[in-house]
């Protein structure tokens, strides 16, 4: 059984409070420090990248229970303008915000699955997730 939790993102403050909500659910499945940074790093980049381009929109924390297997998926949706070239935004290095340009390779890297979909004009819909070891 998949439970579900989501903020919505609106405000600088939101990133936090979903980061916190990542972190306690990744602890409360048995992640370790080190996973449990991955995972709010994770959010903090869709959470960011919400704020900044969408405006608004929320990220879901779920608990998944496969088998014997357990893990944390990270849902980030928005309705804002989408994302024109996924293809570019998945290359290291690139940015629109003049950043680093860590932001979706990175969170690609840090999880353990991860998917994009997105329509120009319609919204994002991103989700990665990480299985306890």
């Amino acid at each position: 059984m998949d439970s579900q939790s989501c903020v919505k993102i609106t405000n600088e403050w939101d990133i936090v409070a979903a980061r916190q909500l990542g972190r306690n659910v990744a602890k409360e499945l048995g992640f370790g420090t080190v996973d449990q940074a991955r995972i709010t790093t994770a959010i903090s980049e869709l959470a960011r990248n919400i704020y900044l381009y969408a405006g608004h929109g929320q990220i879901c924390i779920e608990k998944l229970f496969d088998g014997g297997k357990k893990g944390v998926r990270i849902i980030a949706l928005d309705d804002g303008p989408g994302i024109n070239d996924l293809r570019k935004v998945m290359e290291d290095g690139y940015s629109t915000s003049g950043g680093l340009g860590a932001g979706l390779p990175g969170v690609k890297r840090l999880m353990d699955e991860f998917n994009v979909e997105s329509v120009p004009g319609e919204g994002t819909d991103i989700r990665a997730t990480k299985w306890l070891r």
